[in-house]
């Protein structure tokens, strides 16, 4: 069985921005597991564990969506927390401009995927980036102002020209993603 996710990889530039953000929130010294920089991406399906040879069908099926779609920009603006920026449990950074694409594509995909029997996600997909999750209420008032002082931040704005399969393998010091199969948009 393989763990593995459908996701966007960042651009090195977004990330190390990321980095610092998480750096300015580390010093509320809230009880935070914060997410390595170098492993935040932008979900678009999880498929929990899978059989190896599963994935054949997954690159497959969606195919058409991913050539089919042009590469797009986002931007990425305006942190916040679910579910609730003053009771935080998952802190997140937004993407905006380019949004309203990553929805209609990511519900592409989604359709593709369960033509060949992985269910639907259930809710609506809120595109996001997450950057750490709340483990206990010590120094939650701290780490809200915090949220609130990068409400507007804008961290940047990237071309988003491929989709990633990834498997994930979680290890004590925290998962490790491998790229199984990058799949180019618009070819």
């Amino acid at each position: 069985m393989i763990r593995s996710f459908l996701a966007i990889e960042l651009p090195i530039m977004i990330a190390e921005r990321l980095q610092k953000l998480q750096e300015d929130l580390k010093a509320s010294n809230a009880d935070v597991r914060w997410v390595n920089a170098n492993n935040i991406h932008l979900t678009l399906k999880f498929f929990r564990n899978i059989e190896e040879l599963q994935i054949d069908s997954i690159l497959q099926s969606i195919e058409d969506p991913v050539q089919a779609r042009q590469p797009f920009w986002v931007s990425v603006r305006g942190m916040g927390a679910f579910p609730h920026p003053k009771n935080p449990r998952v802190i997140w950074v937004g993407l905006v401009e380019g949004k309203e694409v990553l929805i209609q594509f990511q519900n592409q995909l989604e359709a593709s995927l369960e033509k060949v029997g992985f269910q639907t996600e259930g809710r609506s997909f809120h595109p996001h980036l997450t950057l750490g999750r709340v483990r206990s209420s010590q120094g939650k008032g701290a780490l809200a102002a915090k949220i609130e002082k990068y409400r507007e931040e804008d961290v940047g704005a990237f071309q988003v020209e491929r989709v990633t399969l990834f498997q994930s393998d979680l290890k004590p010091s925290g998962p490790v993603y491998t790229p199984l199969k990058e799949l180019p948009l618009g070819r």
